[in-house]
């Protein structure tokens, strides 16, 4: 294996009796990089982190992990699993210590890294508080702690920002740069399209046990082509409307209150740049630009419009 991949599969496969949870899937993880593992609630996110942590063995297939396996490395390795689990009558501070003597840590480091950390996540005064006493995004920034505390290469996280309010999920996304300009590779698996957009190099989409897209963000920007251009009208904003639905290079004309311009859907086959000409030659426009293809319709695109997935996405919050 390649000293600069981490994480490296071939042709995974795994079966739950008539269900084939997993079905042929490669795919790399670079060191150093972030990697978010996507796909709605049931895509097989969960089991191929629990093949690729040698939970659960692999019916078919091929996985290294950091150049062996993850029991063989597993003191160079980080794991926050979906099932969260505390030692709940355990004091914080002596769950923590527990835990990093466990990984290795030496006994001198052990306090300064955990009043690091609780320092880090935001979790001043908890230290002799017990696990049961803790709030459920407490708790899980706990975990976290407990899956880092011994300074991990590799930091595998499967729904971390599961059931976190708005303030947890950004403390856990600074967490998350510091430990990438740290050079830790982390693969986190998410539902959440938008959370993957902001942290990740690459992204990795499956459903229904198949993998659908495998590129970085950069390339999923240049392949998926934007199809819809945001026009802010100089004046009246229904006028500009009519006049610019009947474009021939546009399909659909809408306001968009979250942008504060109308959106403009293009065919196909239109030339967005010269669409946008087209735009400017029609109405008086303060401002006329591409809008970012995001990974939500990226993935709707790669779904084709799977009515159960959407459904599922919105109930997520997606």
């Amino acid at each position: 294996m390649s000293s600069a991949i981490a994480i490296r599969l071939h042709e995974v496969r795994k079966r739950f009796g008539a269900t084939e949870a997993v079905r042929g899937i490669s795919m790399e993880v670079a060191r150093g990089s972030v990697c978010g593992f996507l796909g709605p609630n049931g895509a097989g996110k969960s089991t191929t982190i629990r093949m690729i942590m040698s939970i659960i063995l692999p019916d078919a297939g091929h996985i290294e992990v950091l150049g062996a396996t993850a029991l063989d490395a597993k003191d160079r390795i980080g794991y926050l699993p979906e099932e969260r689990g505390l030692y709940r009558k355990m004091r914080v501070a002596e769950f923590l210590r527990y835990m990093a003597r466990l990984k290795g840590v030496p006994s001198r480091d052990i306090d300064h890294r955990i009043a690091t950390w609780l320092e880090r996540l935001e979790l001043p005064g908890v230290s002799r508080k017990r696990c049961m006493e803790l709030s459920k995004g407490m708790q899980q920034k706990v975990q976290l702690i407990a899956s880092v505390v011994h300074e991990p290469e590799l930091l595998i996280l499967d729904e971390p920002f599961s059931g976190l309010d708005p303030v947890n999920a950004r403390v856990l996304t600074r967490a998350i740069d510091g430990l990438r300009a740290a050079g830790t590779t982390i693969l986190f698996s998410t539902h959440q399209m938008r959370t993957a957009e902001d942290l990740c190099d690459r992204v990795v989409l499956i459903h229904r046990g198949e993998k659908l897209l495998d590129e970085t963000l950069e390339g999923i920007r240049r392949r998926f082509d934007p199809r819809t251009l945001l026009a802010e009208p100089m004046e009246d904003a229904s006028a500009a409307r009519a006049a610019l639905r009947h474009l021939p290079d546009v399909t659909d004309c809408a306001w968009s209150d979250a942008d504060r311009a109308l959106q403009l859907r293009l065919d196909e086959a239109a030339d967005p740049h010269g669409a946008m000409q087209q735009v400017l030659q029609a109405v008086p426009m303060r401002r006329v630009e591409l809008r970012r293809t995001t990974l939500d319709e990226v993935f709707v695109r790669l779904v084709g419009g799977d009515q159960q997935v959407l459904a599922a996405q919105e109930v997520a919050g997606d």
